[in-house]
């Protein structure tokens, strides 16, 4: 079995949830509360500047070339591509540059963040990848799961479409051999590293929806 295939059965009920949560069946019907989704969007743009920045680091730790220019355009896409989706819904949301630099990282945005790049800078270039493989993972499931329920029409069909379109999907296949190869070469102790990370990036994923459900903040 695959590192992926392995790590995937180990947080299949965690995806579950996710899948399930409130956020996401209300996106689904449409019915999500627009300052939920815009407390999102705005979270999400912070995140997206994290991750990019992990991803970068992915590319200078990549140990061949491909690997090299493969994270770095995938750091692009997350700072270029991605936030251009950000800014059509700020545009729709009448969130401005200034309100989306005032609103700070909440506690679940800045956790997650602070952890890919921790783990990215300190840890093996393969554990770094294990953390990294879950947003793309989840997204691309979650994009496609979603497109396939979704009532229509839809206020966030270009959400919906962008993570279930074939353009994300390639790059989550991308992501997956990557992970593997890294995988096929790792010792055992990093291998388990590798499934630790993999698992507590999946957690984040959770805890970072549902902060936005709740439209969570700093409490002091």
């Amino acid at each position: 079995m695959t590192f992926s295939a392995d790590a995937w059965a180990r947080n299949a009920a965690r995806y579950e949830a996710i899948r399930t949560m409130p956020f996401n069946a209300e996106l689904a019907s449409g019915s999500l509360a627009r300052p939920r989704f815009a407390h999102y969007i705005v979270q999400d743009a912070h995140y997206l500047i994290g991750f990019g920045r992990a991803r970068a680091i992915a590319a200078a730790k990549a140990p061949h070339p491909d690997r090299i220019v493969q994270f770095a355009r995938a750091a692009e896409t997350a700072i270029v591509v991605e936030r251009s989706l950000h800014a059509g819904f700020m545009r729709d949301f009448a969130i401005s540059a200034a309100d989306f630099e005032a609103a700070e990282p909440t506690p679940a945005c800045q956790h997650y963040v602070s952890y890919l790049l921790a783990t990215a800078y300190n840890e093996d270039h393969a554990v770094g990848l294990a953390a990294l493989l879950p947003c793309f993972w989840i997204y691309a499931e979650i994009g496609r799961d979603i497109l396939a329920r979704a009532a229509r029409p839809n206020p966030y069909q270009s959400w919906i479409d962008t993570y279930a379109g074939e353009d994300f999907h390639a790059a989550v296949a991308a992501m997956i051999a990557a992970t593997d190869e890294a995988a096929s070469a790792a010792a055992p102790a990093t291998l388990a590293k590798m499934h630790a990370a993999f698992t507590a990036a999946t957690r984040l994923e959770y805890l970072f929806w549902r902060s936005a459900y709740r439209e969570d903040g700093w409490p002091i």
